[in-house]
């Protein structure tokens, strides 16, 4: 797998003198190449990172700050980009997280790298606190804040619980990326689940004439 092609965040840390994307492309490889050769993440050092990338300790620690940093930019780099909300109306937003975390499944199966990174991250609390800080929880409080603005319009019923109807809506493409490896995660699936969450969150229009 060649992240190559792959951009770095442009939110990533800030620090030193101005980045050069070459640069920070090579220390990405670099990571992906040890990674390949089946270094596990626990004995990947900033000096081994750096003698791989061709480039200084110090160069490395300018754009992070350490390792945990580092491991959630290489992940980042190599899964699908963040998904542009249409924001024409509730149903075209979910279906834009919902399509892009099944994106991100795909990624992961075709990528035996990528999943192995993933699993390995789960068994480091620190490095798992870094991505789920950096990555998860903004991606899960962009969603819940969709949901607010349409419950606030009336789209959903005012006593639905956000939270929950979060989880009801990605938790069907998480079980069948994650927890079903074998389950298929077809082009429509998106679309499919927001609509029969949404037949259960929209407010009951009364039928008395």
């Amino acid at each position: 797998m060649t992240l190559a092609d792959s951009r770095p965040r442009p939110d990533g840390p800030a620090r030193g003198r101005p980045r050069s994307e070459a640069v920070e492309r090579a220390i990405l490889e670099g990571v992906m190449k040890l990674l390949e050769e089946g270094v596990p993440l626990a004995e990947l050092s900033i000096e081994r990172v750096a003698r791989t990338a061709g480039v200084g300790k110090a160069t490395i620690y300018r754009r992070w700050s350490g390792k945990e940093e580092l491991f959630v930019d290489v992940v980042r780099a190599a899964e699908p980009p963040e998904p542009e909300l249409p924001g024409t109306c509730l149903r075209d937003d979910l279906v834009a997280l919902l399509e892009s975390l099944r994106r991100r499944g795909l990624v992961s199966r075709s990528s035996a790298i990528l999943h192995n990174v993933y699993a390995q991250m789960k068994s480091t609390p620190k490095l798992w606190a870094a991505y789920h800080a950096s990555v998860i929880a903004p991606r899960r409080a962009v969603a819940l804040e969709v949901l607010r603005r349409a419950q606030e319009r009336g789209e959903i019923r005012a006593d639905v619980d956000l939270d929950l109807a979060n989880d009801m809506l990605a938790g069907p493409m998480l079980v069948r990326s994650v927890m079903r490896p074998d389950a298929d995660l077809p082009e429509g699936l998106a679309e499919r689940i927001v609509d029969t969450v949404l037949e259960g969150l929209r407010p009951v229009r009364s039928t008395a004439s």
